[in-house]
């Protein structure tokens, strides 16, 4: 990409779109088109073609998408499988029949088997049962990949695809009802910490394990696939490092410094076992992630702290 190229990042608002946003601004990237979901709906296909139509961008980070843990994912399935169908479908389209030279498509790890080899390779997608949970989500992801395989290979489009792994960071959603497992236990342990609570309860067993990437590592993956990854595979994108929900929660409770007890919730899924990348074909292009997950975790906090906790506790 030149700095002046057109460059539209849709989802901008969201945790993903708004670090890839913040590293292309870092970069020096002087011509980035933004839409928020009130002025574009990226459900609506017209709507996605006109704003192709009129502003004809030359490379697109696909990252808007309705996102969730657990819970939402469970209880919204069908709005989990639609939207996210929808928005990939419409942009994807879009940027084919408008000529984007590039197109970088972001899923997530949720599209591998619940029980695959850990760590997950490339080439296991589709080789078992998905996490029921979380299954609508991982179909529409899924679908997101071959879409951009199918556009390459019948129209010759240079649309890529990166699986990221679990991400946190600026722009996280803290709602405890939809948010994922770090987020949530940030705010979980701040508020029993604040309000003096003798015990934070953990859903499932504390057992699985997760992979946990900060979000401006894998904007700078991104921008970096963006500018030097051309093939059909989809990339992996993780730290090759995973912790168990247990040994999490006993992190952001020492970083917090909340003295309390915690309970784990045996009443509650747990979700997949494991969900360890394999980082093989990441690493080959030279590329590896810099922030560790403590590190991360203190910066995530402070972020809480300045930007989400003044807006939770104003009444308090």
């Amino acid at each position: 990409m030149e700095k002046t190229s057109k460059i539209y990042v849709a989802g901008h608002r969201g945790m993903v779109g708004s670090a890839i946003y913040r590293k292309l601004q870092k970069e020096g990237y002087s011509y980035i088109l933004t839409k928020t979901s009130a002025e574009l709906d990226l459900r609506n296909q017209n709507a996605v073609e006109k704003f192709f139509d009129t502003h004809q961008p030359e490379y697109v980070f696909l990252a808007a998408a309705k996102v969730g843990g657990i819970l939402a994912n469970n209880t919204y399935r069908a709005e989990f499988l639609y939207d996210n169908l929808m928005i990939q479908s419409n942009v994807i389209h879009a940027a084919y029949k408008y000529g984007v030279k590039k197109l970088l498509f972001l899923g997530s790890s949720c599209i591998y088997p619940k029980f695959a080899p850990q760590p997950m390779k490339e080439e296991y997608l589709l080789s078992g049962y998905l996490e029921s949970t979380n299954e609508p989500y991982a179909i529409a992801k899924i679908t997101g990949i071959k879409l951009c395989e199918a556009y390459r290979d019948q129209y010759n489009c240079n649309f890529i695809s990166a699986m990221p792994t679990n991400l946190y960071g600026p722009n996280d959603n803290y709602d405890l009802n939809n948010s994922h497992v770090l987020p949530a236990l940030i705010r979980k342990f701040h508020e029993a910490k604040i309000f003096r609570q003798k015990e934070v309860i953990v859903w499932g067993s504390g057992k699985p394990k997760r992979e946990l990437m900060h979000v401006d590592d894998l904007a700078d993956a991104c921008l970096f696939l963006m500018n030097n990854y051309n093939d059909k595979q989809f990339v992996n994108i993780g730290t090759g490092k995973d912790i168990s929900i247990a040994e999490l929660a006993e992190l952001v409770k020492r970083i917090i410094g909340y003295e309390g007890e915690i309970i784990f919730d045996t009443s509650k899924p747990d979700g997949t076992p494991r969900k360890l990348l394999d980082l093989s074909r990441l690493h080959s292009l030279e590329w590896k992630h810099q922030i560790d997950l403590e590190e991360g975790i203190h910066l995530t906090y402070q972020d809480f702290l300045k930007n989400k906790a003044p807006l939770l506790y104003q009444k308090t």
